[in-house]
């Protein structure tokens, strides 16, 4: 179970994380960050909700510490979601 809530992996349901950046300018900047890192295939940023959030889809397995070290270097945090299994 550690692979799943440690770990974005490849597949069509990617990874929701919670961040405190609001503005479009910083979401933007954001994402393109992360779209830079080795095996991100897509980011999608929904900013009508609060917090933002931000879905992350790989085509290998990506570490969820990568995004948050990432995120947070440029001064915003980004929080897995998680959601309850039904």
């Amino acid at each position: 179970m550690r692979l799943l809530t440690n770990n974005i992996v490849p597949g069509n349901q990617g990874r929701i994380f919670g961040t405190n950046a609001t503005e479009p300018t910083d979401l933007s900047t954001i994402k393109k960050s992360i779209l830079a890192l080795r095996g991100i295939k897509d980011v999608i940023v929904n900013d009508r909700v609060y917090p933002r959030e931000i879905t992350v889809y790989s085509t290998i397995i990506v570490t969820i510490d990568k995004i948050e070290s990432l995120v947070k270097s440029m001064g915003f945090n980004a929080l897995p979601i998680e959601y309850g299994h039904l």
